[in-house]
């Protein structure tokens, strides 16, 4: 009980800073995500880390924010 109110919390303010998400949302989704994770294991949660890790380098980098006809920009 007491990790799905501090999932919420740490999700509502994500939630507040990201794009997109509002910060009740946020704290849904991370009141979600502690049962979640307790089930994935350990494993899994190193296999969710490296996940977000590449989704953010992919982002820094611009890849996700083109469309599939447009080219690459130049540096």
């Amino acid at each position: 009980m007491i990790g799905k109110i501090i999932g919420a919390a740490a999700g509502a303010a994500a939630g507040n800073a990201a794009r997109g998400v509002s910060g009740t949302g946020g704290a849904i989704l991370g009141a979600l995500a502690i049962p979640i994770a307790r089930r994935m294991g350990f494993m899994g949660l190193l296999g969710a880390l490296g996940a977000g890790y590449l989704l953010k380098r992919a982002s820094d980098k611009g890849d996700l924010n083109r469309t599939a006809g447009q080219p690459r920009a130049a540096v």
